[in-house]
């Protein structure tokens, strides 16, 4: 085990390092126009229902096939493709980070949430040094059958049954390749974790640990934004598997039995 991972890991075991990642999320979201601090949530609501990364419509699509591909491609090759995965994760998360909380708007001009753009660089982060250092060993094990629950969990996110003019269900099976999942953090985020917990314990649990915490802040913080701040009850439910997944990844890194934090220090793919 690497330097880098032990202190990694030793981090993600301190209290104060989700204290500090807590904090990120909230710090002030950027506006070219002057607005009331009080009026954040619906700032929020702007950028994130016209965020830039929609000004390419042309990609979504890619976006969707891009990651069916790649998570076809594990189940044949399994670890082969692990670095590839890495990659593909943190690009992503990064690209996500960025264009998907900034935003022009009529009300707030070129606003910015500048605390997701900050925690999810972080996560990205901590994705490509794991495709650096290479800890995970993605290849898909026997589990108990309780734990596929989070197959049909991450299917929902992927296939993200939102009517884009609605913004109630839609399970057209055309949303499977055409809708904004593959271009929305908290879409894409099950579908990572859920490949992670499919080949537990052989994986990098710093990196889920971050990946999960981030998650659940995001899941907690969208159930308040859409059951609470306006009244999308459906975008609230199709965030369920974000929380979920997320919660249930964050405890089972914290499990005793999980494999050690280097998981190719013991398994060999």
């Amino acid at each position: 085990m690497s330097k880098v991972q032990r202190d990694l890991e030793t981090l993600t075991q301190k209290w104060w390092f989700y204290l500090a990642v807590l904090v990120l999320f909230f710090l002030p979201s950027y506006s070219s126009l002057t607005y009331n601090p009080r009026r954040t949530s619906d700032l929020i609501t702007a950028v994130l229902s016209h965020p830039l990364i929609y000004s390419f419509p042309s990609v979504m699509s890619l976006f969707k096939i891009l990651p069916a591909l790649l998570v076809l491609a594990l189940v044949i090759w399994g670890d082969k493709i692990s670095r590839l995965f890495d990659v593909y994760a943190a690009m992503t998360i990064l690209l996500l980070a960025l264009f998907q909380n900034m935003a022009v708007t009529q009300e707030f001009g070129f606003a910015v949430i500048v605390g997701n753009v900050v925690v999810y660089a972080l996560v990205s982060f901590v994705w490509f040094l794991e495709a650096v250092l290479k800890a995970n060993v993605l290849t898909f094990r026997r589990q108990p059958l309780w734990r596929y629950w989070v197959i049909p969990m991450a299917f929902l996110a992927f296939w993200f049954p939102v009517n884009p003019e609605t913004l109630g269900p839609d399970f057209s099976p055309a949303q499977l390749l055409t809708n904004s999942a593959g271009v929305t953090l908290c879409m894409m985020l099950p579908t990572y974790l859920a490949i992670l917990m499919l080949c537990y314990p052989t994986i990098n649990r710093p990196v889920l640990r971050i990946t999960a915490f981030a998650g659940v802040i995001t899941a907690g913080l969208n159930a308040l934004q859409w059951f609470f701040f306006t009244s999308y009850t459906w975008l609230g439910i199709v965030h369920l598997p974000l929380l979920t997944i997320s919660l249930y990844s964050l405890i089972l890194s914290k499990k005793k039995e999980a494999a050690p934090v280097n998981a190719r220090s013991k398994f060999k793919g």
